[in-house]
């Protein structure tokens, strides 16, 4: 499978999850020290570059969604048998 084939797998999964079960992903995949860091991070990029105000509030969510599809790629990489705990 292709990072690009991954990456819209993923995000066909994670658009039919219910909230719950995102919370518990994030929970268990994203220290909380990173979402607060993606939090920041896109309001101080956001600012800067004049984003708009819709974009500043799904900037933090794009990030954290590029983020699970990374640890979803290096835990396949790294061959866990059961992918980690990232869709469980």
């Amino acid at each position: 499978m292709t990072h690009t084939e991954l990456a819209w797998e993923f995000a066909a999964i994670f658009s039919e999850l219910p909230i719950e079960s995102i919370n518990e992903l994030v929970a268990k995949n994203v220290p909380m020290e990173t979402l607060e860091f993606f939090q920041s991070y896109a309001e101080t990029f956001g600012r800067t570059e004049a984003l708009g105000p819709d974009a500043l509030k799904r900037l933090p969510n794009l990030m954290l969604v590029g983020y699970l599809i990374r640890v979803l790629e290096e835990r396949l990489l790294d061959g866990e048998p059961d992918g980690g705990p990232i869709l469980s």
